[in-house]
């Protein structure tokens, strides 16, 4: 396949983070890597560097880094060939990554630099033991949280431009029609008035866009993120083999051994997710007070190995990573009694992990307030309700799956059946 034709036929994934079409990834990464080796020897940046320490000093994580690359058969990889070949390579690739910002590209989004750049070793049996390690994930935080810095800095705003590949350009325009009437920006300032990449990211919708479902009616659950639904289930388990075919829920994993963990025992999962073009912040789903609010450190490009060599990875595992991946959890004693405690989950996927909570224990919300956000970028997130809790969901005349359409924020998507 053509540069041309991967360009003409590269639909994305799930969330249009990555595009679908391998072959598509496959070329842009070769680019990537010809980009880097013709800068030469560029000295690693600190956090880099640190992460090349940990590799070569501790024996399992080097043992894990070496296999995982090695892993990559030809047969996975669109070009016949695995890419990343060593751990030196991958490091230089990770150094680049950290002070630059995505691109818009119509053909194919690379939203998730740093996932790609795994993605194959992703599924290999030390990919998996790799990026469970708590050394490795640790590294990984310090090294996602530096480029945050960057993402918040005005060195990011070079790709908020009206090029080709800018966010402001004749393409994205087309993939953001309204953009100007449905976000609080300025299109008379230098990019469009964002001071950083962060700031675009996390950008605000303007009064008015996005009303509130029935505010006043108490029995109705309104969407807490711009996203699509991916699963509903009920009567979940305390404890259950959410590594398995179906990745079941298991409430116990998913709150961290929260003492309120009881309270949702047999309940209900509802679960949706975000993409690389939604609004990114979380708003309450329901009047009430939060009872607690907290983040959860996790893993970051961990899959389930139940979903076999997952090109699609960390999509195809969002069941799995509710209960592994760096998660914030927001606990709400609704007002209407037929609800009583929920709980908000919003879980990071690979680089968009950091869950920012703009709430306090004992703090009142109504539905709409705003919660907190993801930053560069969405993901997926869960409402978990108790057992007594009875909702009749709105799917806006969808199935929940991997190829849900967006539901606006603030929407209704559920009522309480009275008992």
């Amino acid at each position: 396949m053509t540069m041309a034709t991967a360009k003409a036929a590269a639909p994305f994934r799930v969330g249009e983070w990555l595009p679908s079409d391998s072959q598509f990834l496959g070329e842009w990464l070769d680019d990537l890597i010809e980009r880097v080796e013709a800068q030469g020897d560029v000295p690693l940046l600190p956090v880099v560097a640190d992460f090349r320490r940990l590799i070569e000093d501790d024996p399992e994580v080097y043992m894990l880094f070496t296999f995982m690359l090695t892993q990559v058969t030809r047969k996975h990889t669109p070009t016949g060939d695995p890419q990343v070949k060593t751990v030196e390579q991958m490091l230089k690739l990770f150094n680049h990554i950290m002070t630059h910002a995505p691109e818009f590209n119509e053909s194919g989004l690379v939203g998730f630099p740093i996932n790609a750049i795994l993605d194959w070793a992703m599924g290999t049996h030390a990919g998996f033991a790799a990026f469970l390690n708590d050394k490795v994930n640790a590294q990984f935080k310090k090294m996602l949280n530096e480029w945050g810095r960057f993402l918040k800095s005005p060195d990011s705003t070079s790709v908020l431009n009206t090029s080709e590949h800018g966010w402001f350009g004749p393409h994205a325009k087309k993939k953001m029609p309204k953009f100007a009437e449905e976000f609080v920006c300025d299109p008379s300032q230098p990019h469009y008035g964002f001071t950083s990449w962060d700031d675009f990211f996390t950008r605000r919708f303007r009064e008015g866009v996005r009303p509130v479902a029935d505010p006043a009616d108490q029995d109705v659950i309104v969407n807490a993120c711009e996203s699509a639904p991916y699963r509903l289930s009920t009567g979940v388990r305390r404890h259950d083999d959410f590594w398995v075919k179906g990745q079941p829920y298991s409430l116990a994993h998913m709150l961290a051994n929260d003492p309120l963990v009881d309270e949702f025992a047999g309940g209900t999962v509802y679960q949706a997710f975000l993409s690389a073009f939604s609004y990114h912040r979380w708003h309450s789903p329901v009047d009430g007070r939060v009872v607690k609010a907290y983040v959860q450190d996790g893993t970051y490009y961990s899959e389930t190995p139940a979903e076999g060599f997952d090109p699609a990875a960390p999509n195809d595992s969002q069941g799995y990573i509710t209960e592994v991946a760096t998660r914030a959890m927001i606990f709400i004693e609704a007002d209407n009694p037929e609800i009583g405690l929920m709980c908000f989950l919003p879980v990071g996927m690979a680089e968009v992990s950091t869950c920012e909570i703009t709430v306090y224990e004992g703090q009142r919300v109504r539905k709409g307030d705003q919660l907190g956000m993801f930053h560069f970028g969405g993901s997926t997130h869960c409402l978990i309700f108790r057992p007594q809790t009875n909702i009749r969901f709105d799917f806006h005349g969808q199935r929940p799956s991997l190829h849900a359409k967006n539901i606006f924020v603030n929407s209704a998507i559920g009522r309480v059946v009275r008992s």
